[in-house]
């Protein structure tokens, strides 16, 4: 059976969708999150319709003539309540008329601290500094008939400070006192090659550091101090040394030694020179000695 044509056919518009929508469709619908999205656009639409609603049933009622009289007489009320200000005192001229001015740059104390004297009022010290019977900054008073006449500040000086022993030191509790450490060193020298000569032995008191040993002429080796916890002696090896010998510790130096820790009564053997002379160098005490004060 053929069908008649009765007139011209309808086509529908072929609508195209991005390709974005379509695959964040199909992720959407693998993902099963199709009834999410529709619940999350259900919910964007309804939402301004409930908040609506609930603004317009907690609006307030309608203002009454009671509620309008209130207003009136609060905002009556609020006008009156602003006043000029009226503040106290505020002329410094009035405000410290009981007060004396005085001079920052002027000597006003003249006792000596609390616990040593009676103290001093500001104003009479004042008032007596301009007589004869002011002392100069940090003097005491006039010791009272009762009381020694030696000042409470002074310091006890003690038979050592007083007659300068040790070096001289002062009386001052302020100062303080330096030491260093010396030593007493023994040095036996021997000259080389075939000859036998008579040994040469010298002894020193009190050697400082940075004293060469034996002298200027030959500085075989130079004092620089002493060892951790001051039980050894630091000895700086002089580059004409040819040899050592002994059991010194060296502390630096590779193919000669240049610095030796040398302890007490083990004596080192240093062969010195081109004539091949030999020092023989015997540490025998270490001790500080006083060298000043600050």
């Amino acid at each position: 059976m053929k069908r008649l044509k009765s007139g011209p056919e309808l086509k529908m518009p072929e609508m195209k969708v991005p390709p974005f929508l379509k695959d964040l469709y199909w992720d959407l619908r693998d993902r099963r999150l199709l009834p999410l999205v529709g619940l999350a656009i259900v919910a964007i639409i309804a939402a301004p319709f409930l908040l609506g609603g609930d603004s317009q049933e907690n609006q307030s009622p309608p203002p009454t003539a009671t509620t309008a009289i209130a207003s009136e007489a609060g905002s009556e009320a609020s006008s009156l309540t602003v006043v000029a200000a009226k503040p106290g005192l505020r002329q410094y001229s009035k405000r410290l008329a009981h007060r004396k001015p005085t001079d920052p740059f002027k000597q006003r104390y003249t006792a000596p601290p609390s616990g040593q004297g009676p103290e001093l009022n500001p104003e009479t010290s004042s008032e007596s500094e301009g007589s004869s019977s002011t002392s100069s900054e940090g003097s005491s008073p006039a010791p009272s008939p009762s009381e020694p006449s030696r000042s409470p500040s002074a310091p006890e000086s003690t038979p050592n400070e007083s007659s300068g022993k040790g070096g001289g030191g002062s009386g001052n509790p302020s100062q303080m006192k330096l030491y260093a450490f010396a030593i007493n060193v023994k040095i036996i020298r021997v000259e080389g090659g075939e000859s036998k000569s008579k040994p040469d032995t010298s002894t020193r008191q009190k050697v400082m550091p940075t004293t060469p040993l034996p002298g200027e002429k030959a500085p075989v080796v130079t004092y620089m101090g002493v060892g951790k916890g001051a039980k050894s002696a630091l000895l700086m090896v002089s580059n004409n040394v040819k040899s050592i010998y002994g059991d010194a510790k060296c502390l630096s130096g590779t193919d000669t030694c240049q610095l030796l820790e040398v302890e007490p009564g083990l004596p080192e053997t240093f062969v010195y020179g081109d004539n091949g002379a030999r020092y023989k160098v015997n540490v025998l005490k270490i001790e500080p000695v006083y060298t000043g004060h600050t």
